[in-house]
């Protein structure tokens, strides 16, 4: 009878006689007459013992199988060994040495050349474990919005209009039509909202044409997105919120404890997130730290500021940003009635970062077009999108939740790039 692969993480519960394992050769230590082999696949690593010596023509990095009997031993990581009585190499290597050491546990290579040769760079345990924690981030939203009756949905990403207006978007020939990369999906999650499904998520490609290269920016990044019928106002959203963080804090914990042990992250157990206006915000920088804000906004340096300020006094890596100008936010967002400058909009601010963007939409069909004419556009260049808005529309609103930057926060990494799996920029589009 065949044996069947064990993972690496099953090895110690394994009661069989023999086990057999597959990956990549992670180390080797050669003492002549026994060889130590560090053996790693996706979910760890173990050692494997040859008492004859290091086997012909094995390399780093190369893809073996291995037959054995379980050992244990405190000095092996994970606590036991594999005395291997057979194995065979699955994929060869070649190569005279690899771009930069991954076996020592500290990258020593410059991020660029890392990005370069980004498949070799993954192979690193603490670099893998980067996406672990992603791919749980993905896993929790989709478990905690379909909890809550959300549908997931998946939307065009070649469109025939600019979703949030301007220039910063690119631009496909399509069948010598012009078309667009979309920016986000909020044309087609309203849309759907208001087609029945009420509540619905994405997890999609964005895109940015942003003439920006900073360690924050990127052109393509992965956006979590929310749109949400039959709401009173934008702080149904922010509440929405709250409580998906809470719920991924908690699965992080429970799911990814080794990982963020790894990068020294604790996380802390999210309350109440401090909700402030943008009018309040531009107050403390200045009165706090001198710190002029620009009109209807605030820039980088005011993020970490403020950050720093809410951590200080409320004990809280995020605050929510509320009270935006109408100029300064897309034609479909919902104006305040106490104060028509103003919207129903809001930011959240994390670790002195801005991870998310939201608020209520405008669901009126008259006042979708006043206010599509109000900023310079066309409301028939519109109208595959303002047709849902004719026949019924709720109050809705959503908000969307940047993948990569919530990722390099939870994680405390420098640069955006190194919480995307093949990053794209405006001096980058290989590999």
């Amino acid at each position: 009878m065949q044996i069947q692969r064990t993972y690496v993480c099953d090895a110690a519960s394994n009661t069989e006689p023999e086990i057999l394992v597959r990956g990549w050769v992670h180390k080797i230590h050669d003492l002549g007459k026994i060889t130590f082999v560090h053996l790693r696949d996706k979910t760890g690593i173990i050692q494997l013992v040859f008492t004859e010596g290091k086997p012909e023509h094995l390399r780093l990095e190369m893809s073996i199988e291995a037959k054995g009997k379980k050992v244990e031993n405190p000095k092996a990581p994970g606590g036991l060994e594999i005395a291997v009585e057979k194995m065979s190499i699955l994929g060869k290597a070649y190569y005279d040495k690899l771009p930069f050491e991954i076996n020592s546990g500290k990258m020593k290579a410059a991020l660029e050349t890392q990005l370069d040769h980004r498949t070799i760079t993954l192979r690193m345990p603490k670099v893998r474990a980067i996406f672990k924690v992603q791919e749980e981030i993905t896993d929790a939203f989709r478990t905690y919005l379909t909890g809550l009756r959300f549908s997931e949905i998946h939307t065009p990403k070649i469109i025939s209009s600019s979703t949030e207006g301007g220039s910063e978007v690119f631009t496909v020939n399509y069948f010598e039509k012009r078309a667009f990369l979309t920016q986000s999906p909020q044309f087609y999650k309203q849309m759907t909202v208001g087609a029945g499904f009420e509540r619905v998520f994405e997890i999609g490609h964005a895109y940015r044409a942003e003439l920006h290269n900073t360690w924050r920016h990127l052109n393509e990044y992965v956006s979590l997105d929310i749109e949400m019928g039959f709401i009173k106002d934008e702080t149904d959203l922010m509440d929405l919120e709250e409580g998906f963080l809470k719920f991924l804090f908690e699965q992080l914990r429970r799911n990814c404890s080794h990982e963020l042990e790894m990068y020294g992250i604790e996380l802390p157990v999210i309350t109440k997130i401090p909700r402030m206006t943008l009018s309040y915000a531009h107050e403390v920088l200045l009165d706090k730290f001198g710190k002029k804000s620009p009109a209807g906004n605030i820039d980088a340096e005011g993020e970490v500021l403020l950050s720093k300020y809410v951590k200080e006094k409320y004990d809280s890596d995020f605050v929510f940003l509320t009270g935006y100008p109408v100029a300064k936010r897309p034609m479909y967002t919902m104006p305040s009635e106490e104060d028509p400058t103003l919207t129903k909009s809001f930011d959240l601010i994390y670790k002195g970062l801005e991870i998310t963007t939201g608020g209520q939409r405008i669901h009126d069909y008259e006042m979708l077009r006043e206010n599509i004419t109000k900023f310079g556009m066309n409301p028939d260049d519109f109208g595959f999108y303002l047709e849902s808005f004719r026949y019924g529309m709720p109050p809705h609103g959503g908000l969307a939740i940047g993948l990569e930057r919530l990722t390099m926060k939870i994680l405390d990494l420098e640069n955006i790039r190194q919480s995307t799996l093949y990053p794209r920029d405006m001096n980058r589009i290989e590999p």
